[in-house]
């Protein structure tokens, strides 16, 4: 009797290890040169989303966050986008779903 109790017990720990690993999020920033002072940037992020709770913040957030953070001159970004997005129908992926984010733009200052 004591077997299934330790495959119950296993099941368990492995499905909350998965899901503390979901519950973190994954970001990503690079960063490309054009000149001495100015370049572009490509900044992304990862969350998961239950019950319209977006653990642990929003992928936009995440990869507007993630560009800020890392404090390169006159950051401005230009193209912003999340997928998947199904528009109307979005409300969908707010009961449980995983959403990816990615934003990208200029940095520092372009010679004159």
């Amino acid at each position: 009797m004591s077997a299934p109790r330790k495959s119950i017990l296993s099941n368990r720990l492995i499905t909350a290890a998965l899901a503390i690993s979901l519950l973190g999020s994954c970001a990503s920033v690079q960063f490309h040169k054009e000149t001495t002072t100015s370049g572009t940037f490509e900044s992304s992020g990862i969350a998961f989303t239950i019950l319209s709770i977006d653990l642990p913040k929003g992928a936009l957030d995440i990869a507007r966050e993630n560009a800020s953070d890392a404090k390169q001159p006159n950051t401005q970004i230009t193209e912003a986008g999340v997928f998947p997005y199904f528009g109307p129908l979005d409300w969908i992926l707010d009961i449980v779903g995983i959403r990816y984010a990615k934003v990208s733009g200029t940095w520092g200052f372009p010679p004159e």
